[in-house]
């Protein structure tokens, strides 16, 4: 006779709703987003999502904290949830570090970053999610800002978020632009080369 499982503790529950409707959405977009289609996809007894999260909004909230933590733990490459490591060394280093990044989420991560666009956009039609969106973004920006300054930047926090405007646009035209379809698959030394141009342009004197 085989052992019920134990199902996870609230924090991994948690965790497995907002990871399966960033999939949902990624999948389908919003429209596809529902308290029950949440748990059926995670396998979940029905009202498990509504019980964590009473509302859409509660729950499109969380998958901004989720998204954030996920990209948080890209941009520090192990995953870890240690101190972040050290800055690139020169220009050269974070060109590199940044081109892999948008590789990674051009290609493996291409789903997650579709969801985060999709997700952001419902931000602009309901301002309850304003606040919610805005703290997500700001560990990213932080993180940049931080290997800005070790690059010199005199206003780390401004060129960061230009980084953060140039990574977003590339990203979503390379997504979900007019050439999207039609691009060769994404190359990490022409990403790196681009990268490189970003941070120049971020790090020129005003």
């Amino acid at each position: 006779m085989s052992t019920p499982e134990t199902p996870p503790p609230a924090a991994g529950r948690r965790t497995l709703i907002a990871d399966t409707a960033i999939a949902l959405v990624a999948a389908g977009g919003l429209r596809g987003l529902t308290h029950r289609a949440v748990d059926g996809a995670a396998a979940l007894p029905a009202g498990s999502t509504s019980y964590y999260f009473r509302t859409r909004t509660a729950l499109i909230g969380a998958c901004y904290r989720r998204l954030a933590e996920l990209d948080l733990a890209d941009l520090d490459g192990d995953g870890s949830a240690g101190p972040p490591p050290p800055p690139p060394a020169d220009r050269d280093a974070a060109a590199r570090m940044l081109g892999a990044l948008l590789h990674e989420w051009l290609t493996r991560g291409r789903e997650r970053q579709l969801a985060r666009f999709e997700l952001s956009l419902e931000a602009a039609r309901n301002p309850e999610l304003e606040p919610a969106l805005r703290q997500a973004g700001l560990a990213a920006r932080a993180r940049a800002a931080a290997v800005l300054a070790a690059l010199g930047a005199p206003r780390p926090a401004e060129s960061a978020e230009l980084l953060a405007a140039w990574t977003d646009g590339l990203l979503y035209d390379r997504l979900a632009g007019a050439l999207a379809h039609s691009r060769p698959a994404p190359d990490q030394a022409e990403l790196t080369t681009t990268a490189r141009r970003m941070l120049d342009a971020a790090l020129a004197p005003a």
